[in-house]
């Protein structure tokens, strides 16, 4: 029964949810020292890696949430902070979040995990690490997740461990509350990106023949679903992506020990998102709820010190298992 208990008390601004959520992106200063690797793939796209090195023989891939990037505060702090204790990283940033639009109208997708699956076997290919663990946020959490359930049988052995972080494990009803009244302006910040890429893909593939007024109209991720994500990746219906992309299915299928940090005051995460008899069930799936933290934020205090207990966290369930 892997349920690890929170030790998670933040002063009182940072015990409401939004505040946690916002404050990391807003506030926080990270400074990294990224060196940038461009890796061709199979279909003829490339995927942009970034390397934060000390040397080490242990490597931790880090997969960015929605509209992210290596340059998110959080992957810059974890980056960091594993580099301190000696560890290498390397920032995977999914197709067209590098700063550079990929070559093709597909870019990324919460289940493509296709795309982990062949960036872990390119490192363990190309670098001579004894070590990899896997960390993904959000819905870099729900690839890591759904990576390590689905591709359970062919994980390389080098790849010790995985750790995901506030991860909208059921895509449905994630989706169902992030079109709520309470979450609108988070909804409006993914979807204003997410539109200028489909509008630069409409302009690059002409065939794509999108309806520019469906989508200027999109107020939800459904709606964007129905207009690009599911036609452009195979889908029948943005209900079929979401079923399909979601990793709860695959939780007990994973065979790595593997941790998902949750807390239970995230706007984005309904009741379906907590997955505790999964964690009850498993022997390598492990769940830690915060009774506090946000989305992706588990800020303590307004002192950049005292903000790395999620870093704090992840170091020790890797110590613990590796």
């Amino acid at each position: 029964m892997p349920i690890l208990e929170s030790d998670f008390i933040p002063s009182l601004p940072f015990r409401n949810g939004h505040v946690n959520t916002v404050f990391r992106p807003l506030f926080m200063k990270e400074i990294h020292n990224y060196k940038r690797i461009r890796v061709e793939t199979w279909d003829h796209d490339f995927i942009d890696l970034d390397f934060s090195t000390t040397g080490s023989n242990t490597l931790v891939l880090l997969i960015h949430g929605l509209e992210g990037s290596s340059e998110s505060k959080y992957m810059i702090s974890a980056a960091n902070e594993l580099n301190a204790i000696g560890y290498d990283t390397v920032s995977f940033n999914l197709r067209g979040c590098s700063g550079e639009d990929n070559r093709l109208l597909q870019t990324y997708h919460s289940g493509k995990t296709e795309d982990v699956d062949f960036i872990v076997n390119y490192l363990l290919e190309h670098y001579d690490y004894e070590k990899l663990m896997i960390v993904g946020y959000s819905l870099g959490g729900n690839l890591t997740l759904k990576y390590l359930g689905e591709y359970a049988d062919r994980v390389p052995d080098k790849v010790v461990s995985g750790i995901a972080v506030s991860v909208p494990v059921d895509l449905a009803s994630s989706g169902k509350l992030m079109a709520t009244l309470k979450n609108k302006i988070y909804m409006e910040e993914f979807l204003k990106t997410l539109r200028q890429k489909v509008l630069l893909k409409a302009e690059k593939f002409p065939e794509f023949n999108i309806n520019k007024d469906k989508l200027f109209k999109a107020k939800a991720f459904k709606d964007f679903d129905e207009l690009y994500t599911a036609p452009v990746f195979g889908f029948d219906s943005p209900e079929d992506y979401w079923v399909k992309a979601s990793s709860k299915p695959y939780l007990l299928k994973i065979k790595k020990p593997c941790l998902l940090i949750t807390s239970l005051d995230d706007p984005f995460l309904p009741e379906e998102c907590y997955p505790y008899k999964e964690a009850e069930s498993s022997d390598f799936f492990h769940l830690l709820v915060t009774k506090y933290g946000g989305h992706v934020g588990f800020i303590s205090g307004f002192r950049q010190q005292d903000n790395r207990w999620l870093e704090q966290r992840m170091i020790q369930f890797f110590k613990d298992n590796t």
